[in-house]
């Protein structure tokens, strides 16, 4: 099954809004959203969604959101919270836990990242988006993690998605945090 990039962001924005007024009302209008694609990219299509909704939550919490701009911090907090869950939810539903385990060490790896005010959670996001599922990560997570090194996530994100496609998700992130 292939998720067209407006069935993405539908997908996102409606489900949101269905679950709660309080997001739905968070939405930006049509015109203002900004559809872009981060890092699902680099992954397999039936990751996308997920992916772009976990990503999502995560903007919301440390960057500048595509598709939401909630009137006040509580409200970014628990929407970026819900997305989190809501992304690992749809990727659950695929029946691949190490998938779903993949995306909870992402969360938690960044989350002690920005804590710490350290770099590399692009080259982990990149890396976990590249190989999800497959078991690849976890002395590269360790590398960063432990060292501060996030030279063995880019390296595994490059040789699974290629150099240029992770050039281009690096640097839209980039664009995206605060």
């Amino acid at each position: 099954m292939t998720t067209s990039v407006s069935d993405l962001w539908d997908a996102i924005a409606f489900g949101a809004a269905e679950e709660s007024p309080l997001w739905g009302d968070a939405l930006l209008p049509n015109g203002e959203r900004e559809l872009d694609a981060v890092f699902s990219a680099l992954s397999e299509n039936r990751f996308a969604l997920g992916l772009e909704t976990i990503y999502e939550g995560y903007l919301l919490h440390y960057g500048r959101p595509r598709l939401f701009a909630p009137r006040d911090a509580d409200t970014r907090l628990l929407l970026g919270d819900y997305l989190y869950a809501h992304g690992l939810v749809r990727i659950s539903a695929l029946g691949l836990a190490r998938a779903v385990a993949d995306l909870g060490e992402l969360i938690a790896l960044c989350a002690q990242l920005r804590a710490d005010g350290a770099e590399g959670d692009g080259e982990v996001w990149a890396a976990t988006a590249a190989v999800l599922g497959t078991d690849g990560l976890a002395q590269a997570r360790a590398a960063l993690r432990d060292e501060g090194d996030p030279s063995a996530l880019d390296a595994l994100a490059r040789g699974a998605a290629g150099g240029e496609a992770v050039d281009r998700a690096l640097a839209a992130h980039h664009r995206r945090l605060l």
